[in-house]
């Protein structure tokens, strides 16, 4: 794939970028090795004055890099804006609760082990490298680079091909703060150098948020190389409304689940669960909200979806939509691609699935919804855990043990109830299954790239 803005809303090439050659990789990863050792002299809180800086910077730069985003991948103007926001918040989290999330764990009793003084301490384990994709351009990135910093480690990125303003951007932010040379450091590469690069001594583990294929290739390499790898893939999240729901909050939650960033988030309610005794009701609420959502140019402060980001990715979506069509399912609204110039599909709703329909299965990255009758609780969990995806989940009920029940019974990395799924600082965020593995955010997800070391005092 070619290193290029190619604006999804036209279709049309904007800028090309040359890709790093090898000597460029090699001053590069080189920089971030002696930028760790930068770090190893510094203390949480010089690293916390560092991070604030490049989040004041986000902050006020946060219309322009809104506008980069929009034009890279077509996100409405609203949703980046709030994207850059978010990024802010995460930064200043982390630099607020670092030192407090990986202060030492002494042994309370430490005669237990014939010592005078024994624990663990978090220590950074160095150069980490990331792997991420278009869909959050900014989000994704800060998420890991945030808590990996303010450990002590160094970070470089190797970005989706198609977001390299972003890459260039995220390259100079860190640095802008205060922060070592190296410290952070962007690689405009393709898929095929990784390889190579996760099998550089110099580089002590890796992360990649991006497709279950993906995932295995990265994993299976960081494993023959003997090097931590967290893991964040796809998903198909369940979107389940119980008899008790306010079915019409709960409607126009699931549109808003299903359409944010185009449609286009792993953790965003998917396949829509409904009970039979409800399900007509609902039905009807939903597709009438997803019908009358406002398509167009992601500029436009009135628009509510935009384009998909790549023709790929609008093509590979409207062949699950063709499929499902072809096996008997029924489209409520939406399943067409539209005439003109850009990547766009309506907002579509899709309901009487046969099992054998691949989107029964298979992650819809876009505005399509399918939507299913569940005979019980028992029924609705069962359909939400037959995917090989455990992301997230969310439940509608109003019914104090439904909820427990359901929470406790879906396979997922998280529940949310009576509510779709967002992302927090405060919370750990992961999955399960073909979902991935390790955490991110919260306590968890700085803990992840640190060697815990035990130390023992006779």
């Amino acid at each position: 794939m070619a290193i290029a803005v190619i604006n999804p809303t036209t279709g049309t090439t904007e800028r090309t970028f040359d890709a790093h050659d090898a000597a460029e990789i090699e001053r590069r990863v080189a920089l971030a090795e002696s930028a760790v050792q930068s770090m190893r002299s510094t203390d949480f809180a010089q690293r916390a004055v560092w991070m604030r800086a490049a989040a004041d910077l986000l902050e006020a730069e946060a219309g322009d890099v809104a506008v980069m985003m929009v034009r890279e991948m077509g996100k409405p103007i609203a949703q980046a804006r709030a994207e850059a926001l978010k990024c802010v918040k995460n930064m200043r989290f982390y630099a607020e609760n670092a030192e407090r999330f990986l202060a030492d764990e002494p042994l309370e009793n430490p005669a237990a082990v014939n010592a005078s003084s024994a624990g663990a301490r978090y220590e950074p384990l160095g150069v980490v490298l990331a792997g991420m994709p278009w869909n959050y351009p900014l989000w994704q990135v800060i998420r890991f680079a945030a808590p990996a910093l303010m450990a002590g480690n160094a970070g470089v990125l190797k970005h989706a091909s198609n977001v390299p303003e972003s890459a260039l951007y995220l390259d100079t932010l860190f640095t802008r703060g205060g922060f070592p040379e190296g410290a952070f450091t962007s690689l405009l590469i393709g898929s095929a150098a990784v390889e190579a690069i996760i099998a550089d001594s110099r580089i002590k583990a890796v992360t990649l948020t991006g497709s279950e294929p993906a995932g295995r290739a990265v994993g299976s390499q960081a494993g023959a190389a003997v090097k931590k790898a967290v893991l964040e893939l796809g998903g198909s999240d369940p979107f389940i409304v119980l008899p008790s729901a306010d079915l019409e909050a709960a409607a126009s939650m699931a549109v808003t689940a299903r359409t944010i960033n185009n449609g286009q988030s792993c953790v965003a309610g998917k396949r829509f669960i409904v009970h039979t005794d409800v399900y007509d009701r609902f039905l009807a609420l939903f597709v009438e909200k997803m019908a009358a959502l406002v398509v167009g140019d992601p500029l436009d402060e009135s628009v509510q979806v935009g384009p998909l980001a790549t023709k790929s990715g609008r093509d590979e979506l409207a062949e699950l939509v063709d499929d499902a069509v072809a096996q008997g399912a029924t489209v409520l609204t939406g399943g067409t691609v539209p005439e003109g110039e850009g990547f766009f599909y309506p907002p579509t709703v899709i309901a009487d699935l046969p099992d054998h329909a691949r989107l029964v299965m298979e992650e819809a990255f876009g505005p399509v919804a399918t939507v299913y009758r569940a005979s019980s609780v028992d029924d609705a969990v069962a359909i939400a855990n037959q995917t090989p995806f455990g992301l997230s989940s969310a439940v509608w009920t109003t019914d104090p043990d439904e909820q427990d029940r359901v929470s406790r019974e879906l396979d997922a990395g998280a529940v949310f109830i009576n509510g779709m799924t967002v992302s927090y600082p405060e919370l750990p965020f992961g999955g399960i299954k073909n979902s991935g593995i390790g955490r991110e955010l919260a306590a968890a997800g700085i803990r992840e790239f640190c060697n815990l070391k035990t130390v023992w005092r006779a």
